[in-house]
């Protein structure tokens, strides 16, 4: 999908998108492991090699967050306030609720800086089957060292 579309601070770009259920900075490592490379925030791209062809990956830890609205704790301060107790009964925090989900966005590009996710590029099938395989192979390796010794 775009990535603008699923969240405004990506590029406008096809991303490859997946839900995180590790911790921060997991993928980080697991790239630094698989590449064998520190992954560098500043130039974000690291550099693979699908169907023969070099192209770029970026990756971005990105959440999405859900607000609920609790309206109990409103109803409770309400009828405190309409029998004279006042407000500030120091429910306000608990108006609402925030839980969120972490994703992780992966956008590729090629040695020509074309969308490589793009359904009209030539290589987007080889390219979304890579990425996949990285989302299985992260998903599924607990140690980073076993991606390490494969890579090797």
């Amino acid at each position: 999908m775009l990535g603008k579309k699923f969240k405004r601070k990506l590029p406008k770009q096809y991303t490859y998108i997946f839900e995180d259920p590790k911790d921060a900075d997991e993928f980080y490592h697991y790239v630094n492991a698989k590449y064998q490379k520190t992954y560098d925030d500043a130039d974000g791209n690291v550099a693979v090699t699908i169907a023969g062809e070099e192209h770029f990956l970026t990756f971005y830890e990105v959440e999405r967050s859900t607000q609920t609205v609790n309206l109990i704790p409103m109803i409770v301060d309400a009828a405190l306030e309409e029998k004279g107790y006042g407000s500030g009964s120091g429910l306000e925090s608990a108006y609402t609720s925030r839980s969120g989900t972490w994703y992780l966005a992966l956008t590729v590009t090629d040695s020509d800086y074309k969308d490589s996710l793009h359904p009209e590029h030539e290589q987007q099938q080889d390219v979304v089957r890579y990425v996949d395989g990285l989302r299985q192979e992260y998903l599924s390796t607990t140690h980073y060292i076993e991606v390490y010794l494969k890579s090797e």
